[in-house]
């Protein structure tokens, strides 16, 4: 294929596959919105339960749940779910 025919935005060499990328990157990208999203209600969620926990006077943090939370995300997606759970429960209780 010469140049001319490479789309440089998506590194396609054809425009059927230029478009195909570039609806997907749009799926992705709308993807990415609601997963933010997602996030951001975990968060406020969590927020809840610590303040109900410390109102009552347990403490900030359960590692117990925590531990619950790691297995499933392990379980569901491998090691590196691992490392999602880590960075969710970071955002959802800030590093302990």
């Amino acid at each position: 294929m010469s140049p001319q025919t490479t789309t440089p935005s998506t590194g396609a060499r054809t425009p059927e596959a230029a478009g195909i990328i570039h609806d997907a990157r749009q799926r992705i990208d709308d993807l990415d919105g609601r997963i933010i999203g997602l996030v951001q209600e975990r968060m406020a969620v969590s927020a809840v339960i610590q303040r109900e926990r410390l109102s009552s006077g347990g403490r900030r943090v359960n590692l117990s749940r925590e531990m619950e939370i790691l297995a499933h995300y392990r379980d569901q997606l491998g090691k590196p779910g691992t490392a999602l759970a880590m960075t969710l429960l970071e955002l959802s209780r800030g590093q302990i």
